[in-house]
């Protein structure tokens, strides 16, 4: 079975979304004392939290990774070890030259004396994208069994990661809910593919009034906020970690893609629609690690030299300078993306060269789990505190998630035995 397209294109398009309202929310100010800040929009102009139901389209991305993963799972020619390996790298090792070169630009601002709150609000920005980046890992590891569980039980076990997220909501447990929420998503990627959600014309509006109508009554009648975005301040987030408003709205958004899955399909079934698509699929790793360097070249060119103009925040003037403030930022994209044309080149003879050419018997498959670990870890801390904690370099950091690429790199060429896929998937799946 070929590629769908539509699944290719709602990962792009989330990717795209995703990029688009990380910029429409940056603004920044600078202070009479040349400081400069970035108030955050949603708490600042309160109202602009309603964006955020047109913005947060990740549950989407997390719908198609698992509808993919699904896919390359039920094809595989690897064992369950070399499968999960190779996935963590395709996700670690752009991760890898991206961080590799945050690491260095930090390294030589701390030496060079650059202010420690201006060094921390650089880290924090370009490592605000990173918390999809555990979460995502740790569900591609956990596919053998995702999977296997989905074989046996089919849509009852999104249903039973739902319900126990709901559990633990308000529980000292609530941080697994990144992994329940999500996982839901991406479990129904699974039903999604084996054709469990599109048997019956009416799955589809029925998920998504039901995921609506709940998401409705949860922020109307209970404590959760409309932002589908972490907001500072608020006594109750729908992200951190995600809620049950945010289960509601992956509930809803499954249902609306299955609805648009068929016009859509017909549409990208013509190669000149698909001509332009492509390239964002082929670009959205690269678009998801860099999109925020743009915001940092382009602030540095406007706002340290004064000549941005700084009408008052979240006035009319300043929103109708918010499309110049795009334009600048798209224009400046394809110079980056130009520029990462040789990085990316050798970050993909890398990946290749990591591909495993020895079977990953118990020492492999050890060292595996000990990067998983390690990288999971690491990416974490990046995700909540930035690449510049307090202003200074994250040394302990850094050799955490090198240390963990390492042993995913070693794990591939550890000796011994590889049993068949298929007794493995049992073993793995139970």
């Amino acid at each position: 079975m070929g590629r769908d397209r539509y699944v290719d294109f709602l990962r792009a398009f989330s990717i795209c979304l995703v990029v688009l309202g990380h910029w429409l929310i940056t603004g920044l100010v600078r202070a009479p004392d040349g400081t400069i800040t970035a108030p955050e929009l949603l708490a600042t102009i309160p109202w602009t939290q309603w964006l955020t139901l047109g913005f947060q389209i990740m549950p989407l991305f997390f719908l198609a990774g698992g509808h993919a993963a699904a896919g390359s799972w039920a094809g595989r020619s690897q064992s369950a070890g070399g499968w999960v390996r190779s996935r963590a790298l395709r996700l670690l090792v752009p991760t890898a030259g991206y961080a590799a070169l945050v690491l260095l630009a930090v390294g030589i601002s701390t030496a060079l004396g650059v202010d420690r709150p201006t060094l921390a609000l650089v880290g924090w920005a370009l490592g605000m994208q990173f918390w999809f980046l555990p979460v995502y890992l740790l569900l591609s590891a956990a596919t053998p069994l995702l999977h296997a569980a989905h074989r046996r039980w089919g849509v009852l076990v999104p249903v039973a990661l739902g319900a126990a997220s709901l559990l633990l909501g308000h529980t000292q447990l609530a941080p697994l809910n990144y992994l329940l929420v999500w996982g839901t998503a991406y479990q129904l990627g699974f039903c999604w593919h084996d054709g469990q959600l599109t048997g019956h014309r009416l799955t589809a509006p029925a998920l998504l009034t039901t995921g609506a109508a709940a998401f409705a009554l949860l922020v109307g009648f209970g404590p959760y906020p409309v932002s589908l975005i972490l907001v500072t301040g608020e006594a109750v987030s729908n992200t951190n970690p995600p809620s049950p408003a945010m289960l509601a709205w992956v509930v809803a958004q499954t249902g609306l893609c299955l609805l648009l899955a068929p016009p859509a399909r017909r549409l990208l079934a013509r190669d000149r629609i698909w001509r332009l698509v492509l390239p964002l699929g082929s670009t959205s790793m690269t678009l998801y690690l860099w999109h925020m360097v743009p915001v940092l070249a382009l602030a540095a060119a406007l706002y340290l030299t004064d000549l941005a103009p700084e009408p008052s925040y979240g006035s009319s003037p300043w929103w109708l300078l918010r499309l110049p403030w795009l334009l600048l930022l798209a224009a400046l994209l394809p110079l980056l993306l130009a520029a990462l044309t040789p990085l990316n080149r050798l970050l993909a003879r890398l990946h290749t060269a990591l591909r495993p050419t020895a079977p990953v018997g118990p020492a492999g498959l050890a060292a595996l789990t000990l990067g998983l670990a390690l990288t999971t870890v690491a990416l974490t801390r990046w995700a909540t505190s930035g690449f510049a904690t307090g202003g200074t370099f994250p040394l302990s950091t850094a050799l955490e998630f090198a240390a963990g690429l390492a042993c995913l790199a070693l794990a591939g060429w550890s000796r011994g035995r590889e049993r068949s896929p298929g007794r493995e998937c049992v073993q793995a799946g139970g």
